[in-house]
């Protein structure tokens, strides 16, 4: 019998379809510290993980069962990939399942920060009934998105996807990608309705000069992607959005920002220091926050865990 272990969770559906193929599957979650010893006493052959556990060189060398590490969804910074695959261990992802939750959550972000939901769901409940219409008049200058310019940066997937949602709202769109010259989208619409799209690749300037809205889609890097300088070729009163790592954007630079009016807001879902945010971000009324939960949709959880069956089944039998 061949042992899993999902430490980080996985869908039911994932779990029956790995106990259809005739695998043992592991959902309990080990303390990071404990995961060595539990791997090589219980005979785990199969370690899946999403954000929260990392697998690291000294992890792979002290745990040789180990053939396949799987992460359920896109980005693979926690797992030593390079050394696992030295060492003739599969590493999988699944980097399809998630996007359109990850994009749907970066519009949540954006109508929030150009409506003032962030602001006004925390003023609401203790100025609702005293202050109406102060709280009328302060909210009163929100903007559409439609017939505004969208710039996302990195255009993967998850980019894409938010490119798509971003075309269907009527917004222009700008796309950088040092990997791209153009893209192709599809957009589909209920009843098997579909419009294409061709998307040339900006100059990142470009971009950062004319969006009104910026996006990041981009895996986390040794540098910032946005950093004072890049700030400072952005419109006044620009909205970011980070829905893709901690550390792509210079924090302490998007409080200063923030705070002089360069940009109106922002939508945080990554933080540089996960999982204590700094609380200078938490206690910001111009930052519409979530704690990292972009690919956490139950539609999206079940396509991870059906996917990662399907792609050990194919490799283990």
């Amino acid at each position: 019998m061949i042992n899993i272990l999902a430490n980080d969770g996985i869908s039911n559906s994932g779990v029956e379809a790995l106990q259809k193929s005739g695998f043992n599957i592991i959902t309990t979650n080990v303390a990071q510290e404990q995961l060595e010893s539990y791997i090589n006493k219980e005979n785990i052959s199969v370690i899946l993980v999403r954000s929260a556990t990392t697998v690291r060189k000294e992890l792979i060398d002290k745990c040789p069962g180990l053939k396949i590490i799987g992460r359920g969804g896109v980005g693979m910074d926690n797992i030593d990939v390079d050394y696992a695959r030295s060492k003739n261990i599969h590493v999988i992802n699944t980097p399809a399942a998630s996007s359109g939750s990850v994009a749907e959550l970066v519009f949540a972000h954006l109508y929030s920060g150009v409506r003032f939901l962030h602001e006004s769901n925390r003023a609401m409940p203790l100025e609702g009934d005293s202050n109406f219409k102060k709280l009328k008049k302060s909210y009163a200058k929100g903007v559409e998105l439609r017939g505004k310019t969208i710039g996302i940066i990195g255009f993967g997937r998850i980019g894409r996807e938010t490119a798509k949602i971003a075309l269907g709202v009527g917004m222009n769109v700008l796309a950088y990608d040092k990997f791209l010259e153009s893209a192709d989208i599809k957009l589909e619409f209920m009843g098997n309705k579909s419009i294409d799209f061709n998307i040339k690749i900006s100059k990142f300037e470009d971009l950062l000069q004319k969006s009104d809205f910026i996006s990041l889609h981009v895996p986390a890097q040794k540098d910032y992607v946005i950093d004072k300088n890049e700030l400072s070729k952005m419109k006044d009163g620009v909205g970011i959005i980070n829905a893709a790592r901690g550390g792509v954007i210079n924090e302490i630079e998007l409080v200063s920002a923030l705070e002089s009016g360069k940009v109106s807001f922002a939508g945080l879902d990554t933080f540089e220091n996960e999982p204590k945010p700094e609380i200078q971000l938490l206690m910001n009324s111009k930052l519409s926050l979530t704690p990292h939960i972009g690919a956490a949709t139950n539609e999206a959880q079940d396509r991870i865990g059906l996917e990662l069956a399907e792609q050990i089944s194919n490799l283990l039998k």
